[in-house]
Order: structure tokens, then C-alpha cells, then sequence
């Protein structure tokens, strides 16, 4: 009765058109209610608590670090070192996106913002060259979901946050995921778009790349500090994304001189806003959550799971086609507030390792930024790129195949995220 409670009052909620936020407090009300235990009071506290973490201070900074990135010329660099290296070869443009997409997810954590910049200025330059434009609406889209993969990624921090697993090991354990999606969307883009007749760049020369890496370079190293400040032990998760933040505005400001003091404030305003929405979530699922545990509403999963506990794959398997089905119908960071509390417990149950399971759940969640009718990314490319939905749609769907193709080959082989999360945190 208690799921069903839980269940109800949230889709009901929603179902009426009150935001996700306020949802989640409608159902812990009615959770508090079915326990015969309502008190606003708690219901405030709870709100507050939920909030009140440190490693939750990260999500900010990493979001005015992408916008700095933006603003600062950085984005831009990180394109043309990429058009430089891969811009002349059959399909080169996409081959650019891909790998433009991977060094931008090790920079900013956001799928939205690598995604708008990465659309904003690759799209224009495949258009003039005579892409298919549904198809790389379809990769931009596709390459723009690694940037919640690989740190820095603000899903790890929320995850890592209401699951109580360490954010560094999540960091860590998700580059050779995040890669792994970049390599799956080169094979795929090679198959699907080999026989594409478009215009081929220039070769450039080798002074033209020297000169490119040479300017590309300060925008290179900010990956590259950020992970190996966290695995030498320099910062935690919190201060990485201070040091992205300063690093990000001190180099488009005094290195690029792109970013000007009338950038500061729209910069500020989108982080803010962004991530205002964001904490207000992770305050309103933290009610729910503590409400969850309190109901026992795990353990009762947990029963309808019960022939599932003793074989890891196929309970894998079962949580990931729950995953697949609640994306398509909600955004990222609900899914993995409102997932995380019932899923967790029966992981440990089953003796999963949380660092895997939470590598596999975000990956899982980021594919469901492709998916329709919610599909957030794919509205941010049709937004800047101004192709219909429909179209954008049908060109995402081989890379989307392939990015599922993948997850599915993790939960079958987990020593391929296991063994390289081990060795990089030094376990």
C-alpha cells in the first residue's frame, strides 16, 4: 500500500503540473500522512538538512566553470585544436564533435552546456559543408550525454550525495565509461556516415595543429588538474570545482582576454539559476528519501525483486530497464534523486559494488536525456540548430543504440568498469 501511496501521490502531483520539486514534497506530505506521522516541522527540517552538504557546493561551481568556459573562449579552442587534428577526413566534422565533446565533459560536468556550445558552433560550419543535418543534430546530441560520465559530472555529485558513496571514486571510475561512449559514437558515426558526400576542410598543416595545441593548450590542462588534484589527494570533489571556476575565468580573462567584466554578471545569472533549480531538488528528494527508509519502501522493492538478489546480471539488468523506462519521462537529476534511495539498498543487498552501480545508473540516466518526450539535450540542439524534433529524433538513433549497446555491455562485463576504477583510485 505504501508504494502504491508513494507512486500515486507523486504521478498525481506531476500529473497536475506542479514542478518535480514540489512533487516530491507532495508525496512526502502524503507519505507522513500514510504513516500516521505528519509534522510540518520535520517535513522543515528535512528540507533544510537535505540541502546542507558540502560536497553539494560543488554543483554551482561547476556550473559557473562551464559558463566561464563558454564565455572565455575555452569551448572554442578545445573545437579548433579538434578541426586541426581530424577536420580533413571523411566525415571529419563529426569525428571533431566527439572528440570536442570528451575534452569539454573533463571541463564543465553539464550535458546541457556542452551540448549548447558544442551545437552553437559545430552545427553551422556541417550545414555549410552539406551533412545530413538530422544525423549531426543526432551525434551533437549523442556526444553532449558524456559530459555527466566524465569528471567532473554533477550527476556524481548528487548521486554520491544521496547514495553516501565517495564523489572521488565515482569521478575516477567514470573516465573509462565516458570514453568508452566516445569510441562507440566514432565507430558509429564511421558506418552510418562513410558514404556522406560533404566537403572535405583542408588538411592542416603541421605548423597550423602546433599553433592550434600551443593555443588550445591552457584549456587542455584544466582536465588534466582537475583529475590529478583529486587523485593525488590535492582537493576534494567541493574544492576541484572552486579551482575549474577560478582557473576557467582567470584564463579567458588574462590568457585568451576573451572574457570581459560585462560577461561576469550573465555568467553568474545562468549558474545561479541552474543551480538554485538543481539544489531545490536535491532539498525536496532528500524529504522524500528519509521518508522512503522510514516506510521500508526499499525493502518492500526489495520482495518484488527477491528472485533477482542472487544473480547480480540479471537484478542489473531489471534495475537498469526501470531506469530506462522512469528517463524517458523524467529529467536527469529527478531520476537519480527520486531512484537513488529505493535502488541503493537493494544493491547493497545483492553485494553490487556502489561505485559500479553508480557509474551504470548515470550512464543510464544521461542516455535518457535522448530519449522523447523529455530528451532535454535533444531540445537544447534543436533549439540552436533549429531542426524539427521529429528529424533530430530519427538522426539520434543509431548513436543512441549504440550508447545502449554499451551500457548493456557493462552490466555484462563490469570488470571493464571495475578493474580501470580500482587501478585509478589505487584499491
Amino acid at each position: 500500500m505504501t508504494v502504491f501511496v508513494f507512486l500515486g501521490s507523486l504521478l498525481g502531483a506531476m500529473g497536475l503540473g506542479m514542478p518535480i520539486a514540489t512533487a516530491l514534497l507532495v508525496c512526502g506530505v502524503a507519505l507522513m500522512i500514510q504513516l500516521d506521522s505528519f509534522d510540518p516541522q520535520i517535513l522543515a527540517q528535512n528540507l533544510v538538512a537535505g540541502a546542507d552538504s558540502f560536497p553539494l557546493m560543488a554543483v554551482p561551481f561547476f556550473m559557473l566553470a562551464g559558463e566561464l568556459m563558454n564565455a572565455g573562449g575555452l569551448s572554442r579552442r578545445i573545437i579548433a585544436l579538434a578541426v586541426a587534428l581530424v577536420g580533413h577526413v571523411r566525415g571529419g566534422l563529426g569525428y571533431v564533435a566527439v572528440l570536442a565533446a570528451l575534452v569539454m565533459a573533463s571541463i564543465s560536468g553539464s550535458a546541457v552546456a556542452d551540448t549548447a556550445a558544442l551545437a552553437a558552433i559545430l552545427l553551422p560550419m556541417m550545414r555549410q559543408a552539406g551533412y545530413n543535418m538530422p544525423r549531426a543534430a543526432g551525434l551533437i546530441s549523442a556526444g553532449g550525454i558524456i559530459a555527466p560520465v566524465i569528471p567532473p559530472s554533477i550527476g556524481f555529485v548528487v548521486f554520491g550525495v544521496a547514495a553516501g558513496v565517495s564523489i572521488t571514486r565515482l569521478f575516477l571510475a567514470g573516465i573509462v565509461p565516458g570514453i568508452l561512449m566516445g569510441l562507440a559514437l566514432v565507430i558509429t558515426w564511421w558506418i552510418v556516415a562513410r558514404d556522406e558526400p560533404v566537403a572535405r576542410a583542408k588538411r592542416a598543416s603541421l605548423r597550423e595543429i602546433a599553433r592550434a595545441g600551443i593555443d588550445g593548450i591552457w584549456a587542455l590542462a584544466l582536465p588534466a588538474l582537475i583529475i590529478g588534484g583529486m587523485k593525488a589527494g590535492v582537493f576534494t570533489p567541493t574544492e576541484a570545482a572552486v579551482v575549474a571556476a577560478v582557473y576557467a575565468a582567470f584564463v579567458g580573462a588574462f590568457v585568451y582576454r576573451e572574457f570581459k567584466l560585462e560577461h561576469l554578471r550573465p555568467a553568474l545569472l545562468n549558474a545561479i539559476k541552474t543551480s538554485a533549480a538543481v539544489m531545490f531538488l536535491v532539498a525536496a528528494a532528500m524529504v522524500s528519501a528519509w521518508l522512503i527508509t522510514i516506510a521500508d519502501i526499499p525493502a518492500q522493492v526489495a520482495d518484488l525483486l527477491g528472485p533477482l538478489l542472487d544473480n547480480k546480471t540479471l537484478l542489473m539488468f531489471a534495475m537498469m530497464a526501470l531506469v530506462v523506462v522512469v528517463g524517458t519521462a523524467l529529467d536527469f537529476i529527478p531520476t537519480v534523486l527520486i531512484l537513488t534511495p529505493v535502488l541503493m539498498p537493494i544493491v547493497k543487498q545483492a553485494g553490487i559494488d556502489p561505485v559500479y552501480f553508480g557509474v551504470m545508473f548515470i550512464i543510464n540516466n544521461a542516455i535518457g536525456l535522448l530519449t522523447p518526450p523529455v530528451g532535454t539535450v535533444l531540445n537544447v540542439v534543436c533549439a540552436v540548430g533549429r531542426i524539427p524534433m521529429d528529424k533530430v529524433i530519427r538522426g539520434v538513433m543509431p548513436f543512441l543504440i549504440a550508447q545502449i549497446g554499451l551500457l548493456l555491455l557493462l552490466i555484462l562485463v563490469p570488470e571493464i568498469v571495475t578493474v580501470p576504477a580500482r587501478w585509478l583510485s589505487g584499491r
